[in-house]
């Protein structure tokens, strides 16, 4: 099936001779176990189409966390060449720009936790909005959104909702340059206008956590993280807003198919020249989208920590609740990365993958310079989450690029009637101890543990690979989700 090639225990190539068309190769980072899930799903397919892309480099890459997606598999990493007529597929970014995790360490350990647990979860739950079309009381103007489209996490900083140091400690310190609101639909700006700080539904939530395994000591004590300590980890993105910016460009690159002659075998992979007027407008859209992201996690975090000062009665500062990092998802940047070693700038489409740059790379916070970037890897609501650390071999092999999460071995509609009569909340509360909240039980149908991989062989297939060094391990305590 796809003509797919062992290369060693962590690598699996699909030739070029697979579709006549593929410009590159595909390859897929699994061991034995997860390439015969993977295999089941039409995602190596989505690999092998993205290999099609105009001025596509190396490899159509795929993590171990791959499963199907619209036009890019989710999971997959795709890096073009605009001195080669390299395109920009909103595909290959995603409908929800931005998606991305960010973690909290704290000076909290699970035994000052423990007696205030359930009252802690039940206050986040009460007062962080989450659901599908959620609105919250961060409410913006016209002028003011367009500020969040220029200015990212910033404006939320500059609001009052943070301090100076998230934006030391957020990818891009929290704001892509460039970003063009004229590009931005109408409706989009009015999708937007309710959503900060808002969390949103599906996989998106808010995790509170204990370390509970600690790998590298010495990085872990770089980034702030001890065993037995609580964090809180936030994964959200830019809400219906990003939406609607995919939707709105996803249907006029169609036309750029033609106008180009760019041929593609799924029209899901509709795309442009990057240094194109088509081109051009959905990056600058999507960097508006991925700036208001940002600013929306930034104020989810400003929620977070005002719970916690009331539920422990001593400012979010005093308790040590500082923003690890912040990683992003589902995005399209412009990248120094050396291809057959010349040095060149090319267009790097995250689908549900993250940055992993190694040690000693510039656009790395100072403090962490080190240890290389933050990678923040999260589990299911019944699982483990991982931090780990970028290696040189991500910017050898995955353009700085490792895996975002799990990732789904079961449809959602499949989970949905999997789960029938079961009470997913409960099941978790009696066998782990985890307190779970949300909006709705279908939410819970469809995130349920056995809907996803198994993280940690996601996570030791990375770590093998040498694309990132495992750090520290969490395990969940209470969860709220949409």
């Amino acid at each position: 099936m796809y003509n797919i090639e062992k290369i060693d225990n962590y690598r699996w190539q699909i030739p070029t001779s697979y579709k006549p068309g593929m410009k590159v190769p595909g390859l897929i980072y699994a061991n034995d176990s997860l390439i015969s899930l993977i295999l089941k799903d039409k995602a190596p397919e989505q690999v092998a189409n993205v290999a099609f892309l105009p001025g596509i480099v190396k490899y159509s890459l795929a993590m171990p966390d791959i499963h199907w997606g619209y036009g890019f598999s989710i999971g997959g990493v795709a890096a073009t060449d605009p001195e080669r007529n390299g395109v920009i597929s909103p595909g290959g970014v995603g409908y929800d720009i931005n998606c991305g995790i960010r973690l909290l360490r704290s000076d909290l350990t699970e035994g000052d936790l423990k007696p205030r647990l359930e009252n802690l979860i039940n206050a986040l739950f009460n007062n962080i909005p989450c659901g599908l079309g959620s609105s919250g009381d961060i409410k913006v103007s016209d002028r003011e959104e367009k500020e969040i489209f220029l200015k990212g996490a910033g404006w939320a900083v500059k609001k009052g909702y943070g301090v100076k140091d998230d934006l030391e400690h957020t990818e891009d310190k929290g704001c892509m340059e460039a970003a063009d609101p004229s590009g931005v639909s109408e409706r989009a700006y009015e999708r937007g206008r309710k959503q900060s700080g808002t969390l949103g539904s599906g996989n998106h939530f808010l995790e509170v956590q204990v370390v509970d395994e600690i790998y590298d000591d010495k990085i872990a004590t770089i980034f702030g993280l001890f065993k037995g300590q609580v964090t809180v980890m936030i994964h959200s993105g830019s809400r219906g807003l990003g939406y609607q910016v995919c939707d709105d460009y996803v249907k006029g690159m169609i036309r750029c198919l033609n106008k180009y002659n760019i041929n593609v075998p799924d029209k899901q992979l509709a795309c442009a020249p990057i240094n194109s007027s088509e081109g051009k407008a959905y990056l600058g859209a999507m960097r508006c989208a991925a700036n208001y992201a940002w600013a929306n996690r930034q104020c989810l975090m400003y929620l977070a920590r005002m719970v916690f000062e009331r539920v422990f009665d001593k400012s979010w500062s005093s308790l040590g609740l500082d923003l690890v990092y912040d990683v992003a998802h589902n995005i399209a940047k412009m990248e120094r990365h050396k291809v057959n070693g010349k040095e060149k700038i090319l267009c790097v489409h995250r689908k549900g993958a993250t940055r992993a740059f190694p040690p000693g790379h510039p656009d790395i916070p100072e403090g962490y310079r080190d240890a290389g970037q933050p990678v923040i890897i999260p589990g299911d609501m019944g699982s483990f989450s991982y931090v780990l650390a970028g290696l040189p071999g991500a910017m050898q092999e995955t353009f700085g690029s490792a895996c975002h999460g799990a990732g789904r071995c079961m449809s959602r509609s499949a989970a949905i009637r999997q789960c029938r009569g079961r009470q997913i909340d409960k099941e978790l509360f009696q066998k782990s101890g985890i307190i779970v909240r949300a909006k709705g039980r279908s939410t819970l149908a469809e995130e349920m543990p056995e809907a996803y991989k198994d993280i940690e062989q996601v996570v030791g297939v990375v770590h093998e690979a040498g694309i990132s060094k495992r750090v520290a391990r969490m395990k969940p305590l209470g969860v709220i989700k949409g």
